[in-house]
């Protein structure tokens, strides 16, 4: 799920089998197209390998629970907290690929697969996973698999998947990213997102916040981080639908660009869930060009996802990342905190404050998924059963990763000192959280 592609995996004892898992499914996709010319299995020889495929591969340690198309069920090991179901005898054989995130992701997609309940359950389960089947066992296990994909009909691609053109984060192909992941329609965010529209991280002070007053305590955060006084000039890089634009206005009497193509200077910046877009060739710029839209001892609030210290242990055969680069987030990137303090230190901003709030997205995410999965039937007439599925095993993953700090949410507060090198911010953060 979410993943920069660049994040190194460290090299432990759970990557080394599970690059056995993935050794043996490549070798069985390679014999199983030398062998298609054999007559179809059974429908009950073919139940009986996926049985011992999923006894063997399944993680052993699970909260969910995994039915088969005949009704057989595979029970949870754990407290079940969600159903994975295998919709046909073909579903299986056709998820045989690597990497298995994305295998599993389009198979969802696609219908092969489906879920109820809690989906960062089985997320969660895949992050841990660990390899149950002894040597020995491999090949008969090659067998079930290579009869499985005999079983299979053609592998389609999601019609979702993103195709974009021209350089890396060159201007062309940043809109084409950016218009792909937005423009879905606002119908379709106003069934998850909350009446503002604020489709970022909210914040959770007591924890028994609704969405909409979470929404709320994030946006007065900012304003408070930026010290917002009236008549202030704010200019919000990435104002989405102009939640903080319009709350900056309304509460603290500020002057709110969502966009800029002025000369003049202003007294405060504000970039909400637009680093991520950036790119690391051109974080620099970026910074660069707030710093300069800045007045001397004017602050800027940087709100981005980063790159978690928590690194995935999983082998990249396993778990590439690539299925929210293809289908949700193109070309997105994401660095760890240090980097991005060392682009904004080299534009001239001063560090004046980091917050770390990932554990506040984890429960926005799964606040949207609620709203979301609430209104199913209004998502699929809007958008369809792919789209549907994606963001909604988006969102669950991203809730997991958040949670188990393979991602973070961070909060920066940088300054552009006056002639003076005075930042212009109280000698405490007592007012942060009055």
């Amino acid at each position: 799920m979410p993943d920069d592609g660049a994040s190194p995996r460290a090299p432990t004892h759970t990557a080394t089998r599970t690059a056995l898992v993935a050794l043996a499914l490549g070798a069985g996709a390679v014999t199983a197209r030398r062998l298609r010319w054999q007559a179809p299995a059974s429908p009950q020889a073919v139940r009986d390998a996926a049985g011992r495929l999923l006894g063997a591969l399944l993680p052993r340690r699970r909260a969910f629970s995994v039915r088969l198309w005949d009704g057989t069920v595979l029970p949870a090991t754990l407290p079940e907290r969600a159903q994975l179901v295998v919709t046909g005898e073909g579903a299986l054989g056709r998820a045989l690929h690597l990497p298995i995130d994305m295998a599993l992701g389009e198979a969802y997609l696609r219908g092969d697969l489906d879920g109820s309940g809690d989906l960062t359950a089985i997320v969660e389960a895949l992050d841990d996973y660990e390899v149950g089947a002894p040597p020995a066992a491999w090949p008969g296990l090659l067998r079930d698999a290579e009869l499985l994909r005999r079983q299979a009909r053609h592998r389609a691609t999601p019609a979702l998947a993103a195709h974009l053109g021209g350089e890396v984060h060159s201007p062309e192909r940043d809109r084409q990213a950016i218009e792909y992941h937005y423009d879905v329609s606002n119908a379709f965010y106003r069934l998850f997102l909350d009446e503002r529209m604020v489709y970022s991280c909210g914040y959770f002070p007591a924890g028994t916040e609704t969405l909409e007053e979470a929404q709320a305590a994030k946006l007065d955060l900012i304003c408070r981080k930026l010290r917002l006084r009236p008549g202030e000039r704010l200019l919000d890089i990435g104002c989405g639908w102009g939640g903080l634009a319009i709350y900056a206005a309304r509460h603290y009497g500020a002057q709110v660009l969502g966009v800029t193509l002025s000369q003049a200077q202003l007294d405060e910046v504000s970039s909400v869930g637009m680093a991520e877009h950036v790119g690391r060739r051109r974080m620099a710029e970026y910074f660069a060009v707030a710093y300069r839209a800045l007045k001397p001892g004017g602050l800027m609030l940087n709100h981005a996802i980063a790159d978690g210290l928590n690194r995935v242990k999983m082998s990249r055969f396993l778990q590439s990342g690539g299925f929210a680069r293809k289908y949700v987030f193109p070309d997105g990137e994401l660095l760890p905190t240090w980097e991005t303090l060392k682009f904004a230190a080299g534009a001239g901003f001063e560090v004046r404050d980091v917050e770390n709030l990932r554990e506040h997205y984890d429960r926005t995410l799964r606040l949207w998924v609620a709203r979301l999965e609430a209104h199913e039937a209004q998502a699929l007439a809007l958008v369809g059963q792919e789209r549907y599925r994606v963001w909604r095993l988006y969102m669950s993953a991203s809730a997991s990763y958040f949670r188990r700090g393979h991602i973070e949410l961070v909060q920066t507060l940088l300054a552009r000192a006056d002639g003076e090198w005075q930042a212009h911010v109280p000698p405490s953060r007592a007012d942060l959280y009055r």
